[in-house]
């Protein structure tokens, strides 16, 4: 917690930091996100990255242009190849409409002594031999695309011309950003002097699975509302027709 000389809490100084979301769908509740996470801390920027300018987009809130995301592959390689074009600082601390700053009263300044950290993951199933493994078959606990990134970590694979490779399991291929970058890439990024939070620093910056590790630790921000999260914000809204048909069975 940072504290005043009178005690009270002040505002934590974040100049190195960019509030950053990049998105096509739920742009207001993502907006709102980024807004509530913006209490109590003052970055050095914030950037909404997206195809249209939002209409009465907050002037804090810088607007970068994107093409449209029509997929959820188009977010997970946007995120490893074009994330770091728009940054301007040191680290970006990524957010979405279901994954944000909760209690910025939790912050460690040891969260950026990483080029990545997320919340935890949960180990793999049994008889599960490829998820959220690297490429030694090491199991890898922190991961998730909530979280904070250096900026030398961002423009790696594209400043390298590193691959895109998914992860065939359960029958198909898989794409996903956070475990290209955590598992997929990682032995790269260690050749290269990056470091990915260990489990034992990551259980304090963001929760998302219920693990055993995490019980009974308030964390700095949160992705989606399993167990102990169903107590933040949600400002996704239902689509009113919806709500109205549910309403209607209802009757």
């Amino acid at each position: 917690m940072i504290l005043n000389m009178d005690g009270n809490r002040k505002k934590l100084n974040l100049p190195q930091v960019t509030l950053t979301a990049m998105t096509s769908v739920n742009v207001k509740a993502t907006i709102k996100a980024m807004q509530y996470s913006m209490r109590g801390i003052a970055f050095g920027d914030a950037v909404l990255i997206t195809h249209r300018k939002p209409f009465g987009l907050p002037k804090e809130i810088r607007y970068s242009h994107t093409e449209r995301l029509n997929h959820i592959d188009d977010f997970n390689y946007k995120m490893v190849y074009e994330l770091g074009s728009h940054i301007h600082t040191e680290f970006a601390l990524i957010v979405h409409a279901d994954g944000f700053v909760v209690h910025p009263e939790m912050w460690q300044d040891a969260f950026l002594d990483y080029d990545y950290i997320g919340a935890p993951w949960p180990l793999p199933p049994k008889g599960d031999t490829t998820t959220y493994r690297d490429k030694d078959g090491t199991i890898c606990r922190v991961g998730n695309s909530v979280g904070i990134r250096s900026k030398r970590l961002m423009d790696f694979p594209q400043k390298e011309k590193i691959p895109w490779e998914g992860e065939y399991a359960y029958g198909r291929m898989w794409y996903y950003e956070d475990g290209f970058i955590c598992c997929k890439i990682r032995h790269l990024l260690e050749a290269q002097g990056m470091h990915i939070a260990p489990l034992e620093v990551a259980k304090y910056y963001s929760h998302e699975k219920m693990i055993p590790e995490v019980q009974g630790i308030t964390p700095f921000a949160f992705h989606k509302w399993e167990g102990t999260n169903a107590q933040y914000p949600n400002f996704i809204q239902e689509p009113f027709l919806r709500r109205c048909k549910k309403l209607l069975r209802k009757g």
